[in-house]
């Protein structure tokens, strides 16, 4: 039986992605990837490195024989020539192109799954697109009705109620609503892709001190504990609103399998502390499956033979857990 077939996408192409995708194909494979991005830039990024590298045809009905510094890859030709660290908005389309293909073949079949490497939203939105970041992009594509961005390492699973929200925006993104899209979504994925029977999911408030009793801020009276309390009355094992800035300690955290954060600095610190580099973001709610890497682009290392492939690493063994059913 043919191992999963694991779509990579290189990411922003002045960044580390390249670098990190032929990094992987110096290690032994755990899956049949295939990376989606332009031959020629793999190969460029390759010479910089000093590490071999040959591009190889991809075949879906076909697992290739290991050898070090080969990949198959599906070729998406660059508008415009990259120069390591160095962002040209011409590029965005390749971008968002190498999701689409990647997405869509994890649709149709070709692909079990798709690992993102980072992109650049600032560059992307210079094109005159408007992007948010992939949970965003893949919900659109796939038609989600309601995606969750969870991040997973250093023995933390942490979601997230609200994403790429400007901070003085959050608080009107926190609805009755939404929050219990959210919480649904959450609390399904992790018995379905998960298989926690019965997950038990802590709920942080979104004001200090989850709101004081009042005097710190009202949603937690009036839209989170509400909301706790009749999905409990249903069976669902949720906690809280508790606060924030003692939910993290070790001794709290057993007894639960996930916390949702109500923003993306309120959890995403914590969790990036304590597994930078291996961390793992898993976008929930899509009916594909997609992981991803806890970093961002770094260009001020492409091309230097500085990046870690510790994430993306531990994102396609992830990816993989969660085709063949076993996390």
């Amino acid at each position: 039986m043919l191992n999963p077939v694991i779509a990579v996408t290189a990411g922003e192409p002045a960044g580390i992605g390249p670098d990190l995708c032929v990094m992987l194909a110096q290690q032994p494979q755990t899956a049949r990837l295939v990376v989606i991005a332009d031959r020629q830039l793999l190969a460029q990024r390759a010479q910089c490195l000093g590490l071999p590298w040959r591009s190889l045809p991809f075949n879906p009905a076909d697992e290739p024989a290991p050898e070090r510094g080969a990949l198959p890859v599906v070729h998406v030709p660059l508008a415009a020539a990259v120069t390591a660290g160095k962002l040209d908005r011409a590029n965005a389309a390749y971008v968002l192109r190498t999701l689409e293909i990647a997405s869509d073949g994890c649709h149709d079949g070709r692909f079990a799954a798709m690992v993102t490497a980072p992109v650049h939203k600032g560059v992307i939105n210079d094109a005159g697109v408007a992007f948010t970041g992939h949970t965003e992009f893949l919900a659109a594509r796939t038609g989600a009705p309601h995606v969750v961005m969870m991040l997973a390492g250093g023995g933390l699973r942490v979601a997230l109620a609200t994403t790429h929200v400007a901070v003085k925006d959050i608080a009107q993104h926190i609805t009755p609503a939404g929050l219990e899209k959210t919480l649904r979504v959450l609390h399904h994925d992790l018995r379905a892709r998960f298989g926690i029977a019965a997950p038990r999911i802590a709920v942080a408030g979104l004001n200090p001190h989850a709101g004081e009793s009042g005097h710190l801020g009202r949603e937690e009276i009036e839209i989170i504990a509400p909301l706790i309390e009749r999905l409990r009355r249903e069976g669902v094992q949720v906690t809280g609103p508790l606060p924030a800035d003692t939910l993290f300690s070790r001794e709290r955290l057993r007894d639960f399998d996930c916390v949702l954060a109500m923003y993306h600095d309120q959890g995403l610190p914590v969790l990036k502390y304590a597994s930078f580099g291996s961390g793992v973001n898993v976008t929930l709610g899509l009916p594909i499956i997609r992981t991803s890497v806890d970093h961002g682009t770094a260009l001020e290392i492409a091309g230097s033979g500085k990046a870690d492939p510790g994430s993306l690493r531990a994102a396609i063994d992830m990816a993989a857990a969660l085709a063949r059913g076993k996390t």
